[in-house]
């Protein structure tokens, strides 16, 4: 059964999630239907729009927890792993066409770093965000550190970053996480709304006109994302990611060293 599933709309593709049974976990099979889809979409002149939802009650639970688990058992897989997801996001932040992540319900950890590649964020009244690896004992490393901040801004992406806190609708729209915020019956036709806003004009410029905008606001991408492979590869090898995950798994807080 596919993982990702693909729906046109018009001139819009839509990409599915489609795990909603482990809500959307993103499993590195997950992540390479993600990235062939949104190739498939980046190289079909008859798309000219891309949204990014979830199948079920949840945008996404973020990765698979029972893949995090093994890292302490290998810490070299962060950096062996990690072009698979990391090959998703980038070609949805890099093909010439905007992309949007239509977001309902949990989204989290490595979900909130799918929806900062997409150019824009349209969230349900009901949806729940944020970045959770430091409860783990880890970093966001999938471009939550080198994508968040030119979104939100330092001070904002320090606090949601260091304090793991979640965010509601309302306030990632008051942060600028939301581009806009909809009922949750009406998600649909919002996202289409800013669909139909994007396809009035001209597709070249709109292409050329983001590359522009990502490199300005940007400019150290890649630089900050080797960054945080390396943190996570050194965090992967001491024992707070064990006691996170063992936490996470047993529903308590966990009890890390400080050490």
């Amino acid at each position: 059964m596919a993982l990702v599933t693909v729906e046109d709309r018009g001139a819009v593709r839509h990409l599915v999630l489609a795990r909603p049974e482990k809500r959307n976990a993103l499993s590195l099979d997950l992540y390479r239907e993600l990235r062939a889809a949104a190739e498939d979409a980046a190289v079909d002149p008859a798309v000219r729009a891309v949204v990014v939802r979830g199948e079920g009650p949840a945008f996404s639970a973020g990765n698979d927890v029972t893949e995090l688990a093994a890292l302490p058992e290998d810490p070299r897989s962060v950096r062996r792993h990690r072009p698979i997801m990391l090959g998703a996001f980038a070609v949805l932040e890099e093909m010439p066409k905007p992309t949007i992540a239509q977001v309902h319900g949990l989204c989290i950890g490595g979900a909130f770093e799918l929806v900062l590649a997409c150019d824009l964020r349209v969230f349900a009244d009901d949806a729940v965000a944020g970045l959770l690896e430091t409860k783990l004992g880890l970093v966001p490393d999938l471009g939550g550190c080198a994508r968040l901040p030119a979104v939100v801004g330092l001070g904002r992406a320090k606090e949601l970053v260091l304090t793991g806190r979640l965010v509601d609708a309302a306030e990632a729209e008051r942060i600028g996480l939301a581009n806009r915020v909809a009922p949750r019956a009406g998600l649909d036709d919002a996202v289409q709304a800013l669909c139909d806003e994007l396809l009035a004009n001209a597709p070249r410029a709109v292409g050329l006109a983001k590359r522009v905008l990502d490199i300005a606001a940007r400019p150290a991408l890649a630089a900050s994302l080797e960054l945080e492979v390396t943190a996570q590869e050194l965090l992967a090898a001491t024992p707070d990611l064990a006691e996170g995950t063992r936490a996470a798994a047993e529903r308590r807080a966990p009890r890390f060293s400080g050490t």
